[in-house]
């Protein structure tokens, strides 16, 4: 995975708890999905508006 090893995860991880606390991840969390998901839905729709140019 990218060459992190499970000791520079668990780092990462903590440095996310003690910078946003534990009550904020779960919004962290869903405003990182909802972000990925508008990421896609925009590529998507490039791709069509992409593929609409060429024919």
């Amino acid at each position: 995975m990218m060459g992190l090893g499970m000791s520079e995860l668990l780092v990462i991880l903590l440095i996310v708890v003690l910078f946003f606390g534990g009550k904020k991840l779960p919004q962290l969390g869903s405003a990182l999905g909802e972000s990925i998901k508008n990421f896609k839905k925009g590529v998507k729709e490039g791709e069509d508006k992409d593929d609409s140019k060429k024919s």
